[in-house]
């Protein structure tokens, strides 16, 4: 029987507000647990919401008692437009756990499972063979272009009886859209009046469609869970790399990523995968997160959520989506390099990065400018040399190929583009070290991307001649002689596989340690998130598309949020092989597999060349064949997380109210104690290097073989002495549990975080946790 893997697609439609202190602006009201010893349901849950609204709102202006979104299946709660009296009543009412904005949340995109697959010395063929079966996959994203052949459903078995869902029709999306690989669609609006009083509950349907108009959402799914297409290729680039299915999208209100999961949750899915998420500068606490609130409720109900770490990397405490009960991962690269090669009349060729399918042919020399050397009038030469809007002069750069700088972030590389476009130039060629390792796709038009060496090399050039051979050469290697003048015609953009070192942190990704807490170490993992192929909207867009081809149905994008999915995917591959394990023992069996060497057999290292350290890989590249057999797990239950809000500082109040049931938080519960949290890596927030040591305890369950015996090795930083006890722990069958404990003591230690790790082994498994501990 065809091997199966299910999805169902959540789109989530984006609508924005005019806020100020006293006009209505929209909140969510979050009320906990469903309380199975209540008679709550869905109708009687949104009949006491709306009576909530009614107790407070003005008489005069009772057309606002209505609902946005009400959530009734894995949790309580509502969303609606309030002022910010009525939201601080609200809040003091029985019952309610928190009351907060509904924000907008920010999408996280700027050969992958080949890539990992080799990393094993795994041929893709035994992967695919043995990919998810009856797995369901919740994408809470910007929607899915249904024709794409990666959600083709051939050689599909039938849908799981136990999916509730439902495909959405809209105007531009028909139930026939849905298959048995695309299950399920559902799309939300953020519009107020969806439920109103008296209307005894009743749903308007919201306007839209579940259609991608984005193309994010269709790029995740596919990496996650889509259809194998062979050949797939984006205009030549990137040949034979396997699709799968997965989720993400920016611009979305937190309230209908909240009704996504709940939905979600209730439609039976096995995994949720988040690819949005808030601004690292403005990060709520727990409780007024939507995306934590929905994962923590998911949780209970045995649903693991993934989700991506953000996109403001390289500085620390940026990292998002980092409670404790969410799978977080970070990106990096793989070992794939698109080459769009310099070639200097001098006949030297440098290497540049970039996607382009320039038309120009070899037979010309374009004369080369400095962007700070063509500033239009009045125009500071520090704005020109960055390709601002509006700093250049066209009469000194038409006809020319332009070369700027990138000193100021907030002018993205797309906008330099149409800025040169502008100006009348022949191309464009960026110096800009952060960058150059993550392919801008500039359409036709001819550009390259290079680090700070190589731009010193061009501009001594600019000072020492006028000209630059153009286009791009297929091949960096080739030997060129100063005599030569003609060129034959060439393809611009070169696909390199094989690239060293790989993986290496994308510089965009969000770095540890976590800002809400430093007693979890985030991120968990590390996946392929740059130059990532995968399916997208066809592009009718001018420049978009080269001479003579048709749009492709493939698009190359970086980000988080191709990260996401890549372990979304991982994650579905272990839940079909192990269907009764629980979100925690997925994510620990990623975790300790996950490997902290690249492929020259060297630690994992930054963008920027240095060694990278657990906040920026967390336990390091998912390697989801060996997470098939990881030994040991750390199970993290409900009950922990429950005791992680007791430390971190919530009242026993509160905390009864997400779990649903009476809970008494521990008398010495601090800050301090999250760092006990059975969790698979270690991080102490702080400890005095002056004082006493620090000492952990985990617990760990044997899910391999019975009667084996580890013992432990520990790497640790200079000046830290690290000791685990007991040495060795004794298995008698499956499923026995074992305690250990860690001490750190850092008398001899510098100052900050210090970074190493414990693995256990029986000689066939290995079990790496990662620790940091920050010493003042």
């Amino acid at each position: 029987m065809a091997n199966l893997l299910f999805f169902f697609l959540i789109s989530v439609s984006q609508f924005l507000y005019a806020t100020s202190n006293k006009s209505p602006e929209p909140f969510v009201v979050y009320l906990g647990s469903i309380n199975s010893n209540k008679d709550e349901n869905s109708y009687t849950l949104q009949a006491s919401h709306l009576q909530m609204l009614s107790n407070i709102i003005p008489s005069e202006e009772k057309e606002r008692v209505s609902l946005i979104h009400s959530y009734s299946n894995a949790f309580k709660g509502f969303s609606a437009m309030l002022t910010e009296e009525e939201a601080a009543l609200l809040s003091g009412e029985d019952g309610v756990v928190s009351v907060f904005r509904d924000q907008n949340l920010q999408l996280h995109t700027t050969r992958s499972w080949d890539f990992i697959e080799s990393e094993l010395g795994l041929g893709s063929l035994k992967f695919h063979q043995r990919f998810p079966k009856d797995v369901i996959i919740g994408l809470v994203d910007t929607g899915i272009w249904p024709e794409s052949p990666s959600f083709d459903d051939a050689g599909m078995g039938e849908i799981p009886s136990r999916w509730k869902g439902v495909c959405m029709e809209g105007i531009d999306f028909k139930k026939s859209d849905c298959n048995k690989k695309l299950i399920g669609a559902r799309y939300y609006g953020n519009q107020p009046s969806s439920i109103h009083l008296p209307s005894n509950g009743t749903k308007t349907t919201p306007q839209g469609s579940p259609r991608d108009d984005v193309g994010h959402g269709t790029h995740t799914a596919s990496t996650a869970a889509g259809a194998m297409v062979l050949n797939a290729s984006y205009y030549g680039l990137a040949h034979g790399l396997q699709m799968y299915k997965a989720c993400s999208m920016g611009g979305s209100r937190g309230s209908a990523v909240l009704k996504a999961i709940d939905d979600a949750v209730s439609d039976g899915v096995d995994i949720i995968s988040i690819s949005i998420g808030m601004s690292s500068m403005f990060q709520s606490d727990f409780l007024s997160d939507p995306i934590a609130i929905g994962a923590f409720h998911a949780n209970q109900k045995g649903v693991l959520v993934v989700c991506s770490g953000g996109n403001d990397g390289p500085d620390p405490y940026t990292v998002i989506n980092a409670a404790p009960w969410i799978l977080t991962v970070a990106a990096s690269s793989i070992d794939r390099s698109f080459q769009s090669c310099i070639v200097l009349g001098n006949g030297n060729v440098i290497k540049g990065i970039g996607i382009n399918f320039s038309n120009l042919t070899h037979s010309a020399s374009y004369p080369l400018v400095f962007g700070g050397h063509a500033a239009a009038q009045g125009t500071p030469a520090s704005e020109a040399s960055n390709c601002y809007p509006g700093s250049l002069d066209s009469r000194k750069t038409k006809g020319k190929i332009i070369v700027c700088v990138d000193n100021d972030p907030t002018v993205t590389r797309k906008i330099k583009k149409l800025v040169a476009q502008d100006a009348q130039t022949k191309g464009l060629i960026l110096i800009d070290e952060v960058e150059k390792g993550v392919a801008f796709d500039s359409g036709s038009y001819p550009f390259s991307e290079v680090g700070d060496k190589a731009g010193v090399q061009i501009l001594k050039y600019i000072n020492s001649t006028k000209f630059l051979q153009w286009p791009l050469i297929p091949h960096c290697h080739h030997q060129f002689h100063k005599s030569e003048t003609r060129w034959p015609p060439s393809f611009p953009t070169v696909d390199v596989n094989g690239y060293k070192p790989a993986p290496i942190v994308a510089y965009f990704s969000s770095r540890g340690p976590g800002g809400l807490t430093e007693g979890i170490l985030k991120p968990d993992v590390m996946a392929p998130g740059v130059s990532i192929l995968a399916a997208a909207i066809p592009s009718n867009e001018i420049g978009a598309v080269p001479d003579g081809k048709k749009p492709s149905n493939f698009a190359i994008k970086s980000g988080t949020s191709m990260a996401c999915p890549h372990v979304t995917g991982a994650a579905a591959f272990i839940r079909s092989s192990h269907p009764r394990w629980s979100p925690s023992i997925i994510r620990s069996a990623l975790m300790t597999t996950a490997t902290a060497w690249s492929n020259i057999g060297k630690p994992l290292t930054n963008s920027s060349g240095a060694n990278a350290n657990l906040h920026d890989t967390g336990a390091g590249e998912i390697s989801p064949m060996k997470a098939l057999r990881p030994g040991l797990v750390y199970e993290t239950t409900t009950e922990d997380y429950l005791y992680f809000l007791c430390y971190y500082g919530y009242k026993e109040q509160v905390i009864s109210a997400m779990a649903g049931t009476k809970f008494s938080c521990p008398k010495n519960s601090s800050p301090e104690l999250i760092s006990n949290l059975n969790y698979p890596s270690i991080s102490v927030a702080r400890i005095d290097g002056t004082k006493n040591t620090v000492s952990v305890t985990r617990t760990v369950t044997n899910v391999g073989p019975g009667n084996s015996t580890y013992s432990v090795t520990v790497e640790a930083p200079s000046g830290f002495i690290v000791r685990v006890l007991p040495e060795k722990l004794a298995f008698s069958k499956r499923w026995m549990k074992a305690s250990y404990q860690v001490s750190f003591d850092v008398k001899g230690a510098s100052k900050g975080y210090g970074f190493g790790s414990l693995t256990w082994s029986d000689g066939a498994h290995i079990v790496r946790s990662g620790f940091a501990v920050n010493v003042l």
